[in-house]
C-alpha cells in the first residue's frame, strides 16, 4: 500500500539541487509526466558512477545487510546453510500458517459484511465498509488487530518493544492548544491520523494490530482475492494515478476530509499515513508531504525501527518477492515501536501546513535518531535504475509508484 500523496503533474529538481519548497503535499492524482526530465548526459554520468558514489548520493535506499544491494550480493557459507535449513522448514510451515490467517481472516470480513451495503461515494470511487457499527465493527476491529498480531508473530516478531514517550513537545503554543485539549478532555487522545515513518509493508501489520486504522492504497488493491475485502473493512481510501475531471478533488482532498471525520467524530476510524511516500533503509527520514496535515487536526507520531544483523527488513532497493523469501528465512525479526505525545499543531501551524509537516518530522527524527535526507521517490527510482544497469532512466520514471 502506498501512501503518497505527491502531486506528479510537475518536474521535480534536480537530485543533486533538492529544493524542498517544491515537494507538494500530493492534491492532485495525475501521473503523465515524468518525475524528471529526460537528460542524455546525465543518464549517461549516473549510470557510470560507481556504487560507492552512488551509496552516498542515494544513502537513505541503500542496504547494509549481508545481502547486499537489491539482496543479491554475494552470501558466505554460512548464510548459505541457515538459507538452506529455513527453506525446508520454516518456509513451508511460515507459508500454510500465513494463507490460512489470511483466509480465516477474509471469511470473517464476509460474514460480518453481508447483508450490509457498503459506504460509497460514486464521485471518488470509494467503497468501504469502516463505519459499520455495532457488534459487526466489534469483530472486524477486534479479530483484524489479533489476527494481525499472529500473522507478525508466524513471521517470527515474537516479541515487539513498544514505548510511550511522554515529552515536552517544542513549537507548541500552550496557550493556543489550551482550549482544543479541554474540548478534547473525554478523549484526549482521538487524533485525525497517525503519523509513522515508511520502512516496510510489515509497518502496516503492525499499525493494524495496534490500532486497526485505515490506509491509502492502489485502487487495484479492492480488487484482489482476500485483500480486497479487507482493506475495505479497514476503510481504505483508493488512490488512481489517471488523469480524472475537474471536480475530482483528489487524493489529498480525500484524505483531509478523511483525518477531519476521524478528529471529529470518535466512531469514525483514524487515518493512518506515511508522509514520506516511500520506503527508507529505515535510517532515514524523507521530506514530508503536507497531505496529512491539510485538516489542521492533531497527530500521534510513531517511529518504527528494524533492529537487525543479517537480513534488514527495510523495503528499499529489494524486490517483493526477494523481500518476503528472506523474510521467511530468518528465523527472528525485530522490530521496535516509539510512540509520541499527541502533537497539536499551533495556529502559525495551522495557517502553514508545510510548517506543521517540517516540525513534526524535525520531531520524529530526534526522538527517533534518524537522519533527515532531502530526497525522495524521484531519488529512488534513479538509484534502482542504475543497480540495475538500466541505460534509458526515461523509462523508470514514468513508473508508477511501488
Amino acid at each position: 500500500m502506498d501512501t503518497e500523496l505527491k502531486s506528479m503533474n510537475q518536474d521535480p529538481p534536480k537530485p543533486e539541487q533538492i529544493d524542498p519548497s517544491s515537494r507538494d503535499d500530493g492534491s492532485n492524482s495525475k501521473d503523465d509526466r515524468p518525475l524528471l526530465k529526460s537528460d542524455s548526459n546525465r543518464v549517461d554520468s549516473t549510470t557510470t558512477e560507481n556504487i560507492e558514489e552512488l551509496e552516498k548520493k542515494f544513502a537513505a535506499f541503500v542496504r547494509n545487510d549481508v545481502y547486499g544491494p537489491m539482496g543479491r550480493g554475494e552470501l558466505p557459507l554460512s548464510e548459505k546453510v541457515l538459507l538452506g535449513i529455513a527453506v525446508v522448514t520454516l518456509v513451508p510451515i511460515r507459508f500454510v500458517f500465513a494463507l490460512v490467517i489470511l483466509v480465516v481472516y477474509y471469511i470473517i470480513c464476509r460474514v460480518c459484511t453481508l447483508f450490509s451495503a457498503p459506504n460509497r461515494d460514486e464521485e471518488e470511487e470509494q467503497e468501504d465498509f469502516a463505519h459499520l457499527g455495532g457488534w459487526r465493527r466489534a469483530v472486524i476491529v477486534w479479530c483484524g488487530r489479533f489476527l494481525s498480531r499472529l500473522l507478525l508473530f508466524v513471521l517470527g516478531f515474537y516479541w515487539i518493544s513498544e514505548s510511550y514517550r511522554d515529552i515536552e513537545l517544542p513549537n507548541q503554543n500552550k496557550s493556543s492548544t489550551q482550549n482544543e485539549r479541554k474540548d478534547q478532555s473525554k478523549d484526549p487522545e482521538r487524533t485525525g491520523a497517525i503519523i509513522s515513518n515508511h520502512v516496510s509493508y510489515l509497518d502496516i501489520l503492525y499499525h493494524m494490530s495496534a490500532s486497526f486504522p485505515s490506509f491509502v492504497a492502489k485502487r487495484s488493491v479492492a480488487k484482489l482475492p482476500l485483500v480486497g475485502l479487507i482493506s475495505k473493512c479497514l476503510g481504505c481510501v483508493y488512490v488512481q494515478r489517471e488523469s480524472k475531471s475537474s471536480d475530482f478533488k483528489g487524493v489529498s482532498g480525500v484524505v483531509t476530509e478523511r483525518v477531519k471525520e476521524a478528529h471529529e467524530n470518535s466512531s469514525a476510524p483514524r487515518m493512518m499515513l506515511f508522509p514520506e511516500g516511500t520506503t527508507t533503509n529505515g535510517d532515514f527520514l524523507l521530506p514530508f508531504k503536507t497531505g496529512a496535515f491539510l485538516a489542521t487536526a492533531p497527530v500521534r507520531p510513531v517511529i518504527l525501527r528494524y533492529p537487525y544483523q543479517r537480513f534488514s527488513l527495510a523495503w528499499d532497493s529489494i524486490s517483493g518477492a526477494l523481500h518476503v523469501f528472506y523474510l521467511f528465512c530468518q528465523f527472528i525479526n525485530h522490530m521496535e515501536a516509539i510512540w509520541l505525545p499527541v502533537y497539536y499543531p499551533s495556529q502559525e501551524e495551522k495557517d502553514d501546513p508545510k510548517l506543521y509537516a517540517s516540525n513534526v518530522r524535525q520531531l520524529m527524527a530526534r526522538e527517533g535518531n534518524l537522519k533527515m535526507s532531502d530526497i525522495g521517490l524521484a531519488e529512488k527510482r534513479i538509484y534502482h535504475a542504475a543497480l540495475n544497469g538500466n541505460n534509458s532512466l526515461p523509462t523508470v520514471l514514468h513508473q508508477k509508484d511501488d
